[in-house]
């Protein structure tokens, strides 16, 4: 069966994601790399209720680099965690996965989430015996690579089929510091919307922002794959990721339920190519006008990759 997994930026939104989504996938920034919307506590103990309720499940994200005054802080989260009955967390620290090892109180099922370090099926499995029930593959790795790779899985690899993609993090503040040096006084957060561009190619524009956790830069284009969906089904990768970091409200909820109309003609065996087509625009209608879409690394031949 496939799933589909899909970031919330707010209980409402949630609400309206929970009937085509299987899980809804959130956090607080403290612990929580690049997401949609930092939640509280008691709105975390919501959305799981909410999610249980449905029938579905919930996510929280645990995928930060943990440096040791945040380390500090992870049992006592876990606790939470644990408490208001999460089912699972993403963790890309090994020190997170030491930490719940230590206190059979503090375990809670995991995938193994590192980003662009998660592109082998030896690395996915040895994550899978030391306890992860799946794992969050790169975003770097091309399709002629996943094929080699499904066959040898042991646990679920998480694929992005929407949104968009972080291409450089860093610790430093990076805008903080070029306003700083500038002598200006500006906002470094998601939502002023800024990019930057590469030398002589205007016509390129990284999202860029900052947050307790550094600076984020994201890719030009953001990730569609919806005309690739029933390859990517018969490879037998079948967890989907719909991000909505740059796709806010009621568009997003949109976009979701066309990727789970595809999703249940791929399983009635109804989908066709002529069906793709359409849903592939009906999701670039609903696209944010000054974000481009395309494949990202899917194409891509693996060898012209370094």
């Amino acid at each position: 069966m496939i799933e589909i997994i899909a970031t919330v930026e707010s209980v409402e939104q949630a609400k309206a994601l929970l009937p085509v989504v299987d899980t809804i996938y959130f956090g607080e920034e403290t612990f929580a790399l690049r997401l949609p919307h930092s939640f509280t506590r008691e709105e975390q103990r919501e959305l799981v209720k909410l999610a249980h309720q449905a029938g579905k499940k919930a996510m929280v994200a645990t995928n930060a680099l943990m440096h040791p005054e945040k380390m500090k802080l992870v049992p006592e989260y876990l606790a939470f965690l644990k408490e208001i009955e999460i089912d699972l967390i993403t963790v890309g620290e090994p020190g997170v996965i030491y930490v719940m090892g230590q206190k059979e109180e503090l375990q809670i099922p995991f995938i193994y989430a590192a980003e662009t370090l998660v592109t082998s099926a030896r690395q996915i499995n040895f994550w899978g015996r030391k306890g992860a029930q799946g794992a969050v593959l790169a975003r770097e790795v091309p399709f002629e690579e996943m094929k080699v790779l499904a066959p040898q899985l042991e646990i679920p690899a998480e694929v992005l089929v929407y949104g968009a993609t972080c291409i450089h993090h860093s610790k430093r503040p990076l805008l903080d510091n070029y306003y700083n040096f500038t002598k200006q006084e500006e906002g470094t957060s998601k939502h002023r919307n800024l990019f930057i561009s590469e030398p002589k190619k205007d016509e390129t524009h990284y999202s860029i922002f900052e947050d307790s956790h550094g600076t984020h830069i994201y890719a030009n284009n953001d990730l569609s794959l919806m005309q690739e969906l029933n390859e990517l089904a018969t490879t037998n990768l079948t967890t989907w990721k719909l991000d909505g970091m740059f796709t806010p409200g009621e568009n997003f909820v949109a976009i979701a339920k066309i990727f789970n109309e595809a999703r249940q003609a791929i399983e009635n065996n109804n989908w066709t190519t002529k069906l793709g087509e359409k849903l592939s625009q009906q999701v670039a209608e609903l696209h944010p006008e000054n974000r481009g879409l395309d494949t990202g690394f899917y194409y891509v031949d693996p060898k012209k990759i370094k």
